[in-house]
């Protein structure tokens, strides 16, 4: 198990570290949901959706996820007013993290931000052990749920309690352990907003 994971924004001006990652201690799946790729869409890193606009998404425990440097970058944007708290850096609008809160204690961090010429994020974390919301794929995915995943759903549940039983949630990367209130800045689009990043995503996404 190596002792940290590093993980950075594509400019490197945010730069932060899983502490004792491995397999057994994240969950990592592909989430093919609307909203994740309407995050993307609104970042303009559609990019790091996989051909059938899956994210590739790791979740840890709050307090193993520490950012070192370039806090001052990170922003929030929420897709509705009781939606994810998606994270990312405002210099080069890289998602960094996303969650539900504070009393729900994971983050999902999108792979890409471990890879590097020193570190794989398959060697770190393992694959995917699974894929939800099939039904927004954009195009046939074999063998992925349309919704969620039972078997998936009990593992992050496990994980979730586990995390939080244990002490994992404090000290939280985006929260105040005093107020529970978010960190940094963020913003919570229209829905008119939203609806339009929809339009993007999906099997009815423009063909490019």
């Amino acid at each position: 198990m190596r002792e940290n994971a590093e993980l950075h924004c594509r400019c490197g001006e945010v730069r932060g570290r899983v502490a004792g990652p491995s397999p057994n201690r994240v969950n990592r799946v592909v989430c093919y949901c609307a909203d994740c790729q309407a995050f993307l869409h609104h970042l303009g890193c559609a990019d790091l959706l996989n051909e059938h606009g899956g994210t590739d998404i790791v979740q840890v425990a709050p307090a193993s996820l520490s950012f070192g440097q370039g806090q001052e970058r990170i922003v929030g944007v929420r897709l509705a007013p009781r939606g994810l708290y998606r994270w990312y850096a405002s210099c080069c609008r890289t998602p960094v993290g996303n969650t539900v809160g504070p009393a729900v204690p994971f983050v999902g961090i999108i792979v890409a931000a471990f890879a590097s010429e020193t570190q794989r994020p398959d060697e770190i974390f393992g694959p995917p052990v699974g894929a939800i919301y099939g039904k927004y794929a954009v195009g046939p995915v074999p063998g992925v749920s349309s919704g969620l995943n039972p078997r998936l759903v009990v593992r992050a549940l496990r994980m979730v309690f586990g995390w939080r039983v244990g002490g994992k949630t404090w000290p939280h990367p985006f929260f105040d352990q005093a107020t529970r209130a978010p960190k940094f800045p963020f913003t919570t689009l229209l829905p008119t907003e939203r609806e339009a990043l929809r339009q993007l995503c999906g099997p009815g996404a423009p063909r490019h």
